[in-house]
């Protein structure tokens, strides 16, 4: 494998050769200073070009990445593609991923386009500038990824969208339909990992990240608040499902209060009780039923 100085050396080795390259910026965990060392961290790298057009027909995978990085494992170019129905004519984009286990995401962009390269996000670096044009960027830090804390509209919104995607989880159950149930699942759950975060900031301050999926809240919540946020990750049965959504609901209603107590934000639906019997009645109710007949 190689090294982080020799991919370094590499990628700007490459850079100085080529004319049309006039700067190199580094972004993401790499700029991190505060990082662990991790050799699967990817090598976030922006070209800065004169001419983005003149690389949008090149075969990059041969002409830069295998001659310079050895064996290509897989790679994607994200800037035209119709999977997705990707078109962007303002940058190119090639993820590249090394048998050797190193990744490199290489944007190329015009260099009058500079600015959300340098200042997007903080974990940014200048390697290379040719012609002085960049500004000189401040030390980079995670601050773009920190925790923000909950306004009140925020904080309605994140629950307005956990009660009312949970219904669908129970008809999806109910219907049998286990695939579309467990889809929004992981939408609920994302509202409760948001709150999860504000929870976290709430006890340690809000100048810190929680990773990309909140790995870090592990070591941020209470043993038993991150416990039973783990347990609402189910297998793709009716029986867990059932219960891990009964389960996020109750977390997500105690998180909530405690949310509200730390920002003294209010809470003036009655969206759990009242979204929660219903979804128990969906639970109990039979699977030939014509028709709903639910009060509360």
């Amino acid at each position: 494998m190689l090294h982080e100085q020799q991919m370094y050396d590499r990628i700007l080795g490459y850079a100085r050769e080529q004319d049309d390259i006039r700067a190199v910026i580094l972004n993401g965990s790499r700029a991190n200073p505060d990082r662990r060392p991790d050799p699967f961290n990817d090598f976030d790298i922006v070209y800065l070009v004169r001419d983005v057009a003149s690389y949008k027909d090149r075969p990059l995978n041969t002409e830069y990445g295998e001659a310079l990085f050895g064996d290509m494992l897989v790679y994607e170019r994200t800037d035209e593609g119709e999977l997705f129905n990707d078109h962007f004519p303002e940058f190119v984009c090639y993820l590249m991923q090394f048998a050797d286990g190193n990744r490199i995401d290489l944007t190329i962009a015009d260099i009058k386009n500079y600015h959300g390269y340098c200042f997007d996000d903080r974990l940014s670096v200048v390697l290379l500038d040719k012609d002085g044009v960049l500004p000189a960027l401040p030390p980079p830090n995670e601050s773009t990824h920190y925790i923000t804390p909950p306004t009140q509209q925020l904080f309605f919104e994140c629950r307005t969208e956990f009660w009312w995607v949970a219904p669908y989880v129970s008809k999806g159950l109910w219907r049998g339909q286990l695939l579309f149930a467990h889809k929004h699942l992981d939408v609920i759950r994302d509202m409760l990992l948001q709150m999860l975060k504000w929870y976290a900031g709430a006890l340690h301050g809000f100048a810190r990240t929680v990773g990309k999926q909140g790995d870090k809240l592990a070591d941020l919540l209470p043993a038993d608040i991150w416990k039973a946020y783990l347990s609402t990750f189910p297998r793709c049965t009716e029986e867990e499902m059932w219960q891990a959504l009964f389960d996020m609901g109750a977390l997500f209603t105690e998180v909530s209060r405690r949310v509200a107590e730390a920002f003294t934000l209010s809470i003036e639906d009655d969206y759990d009780r009242r979204v929660t019997a219903f979804l128990q009645y969906t639970h109990d109710l039979p699977r030939d039923a014509a028709t709903l007949d639910f009060t509360i």
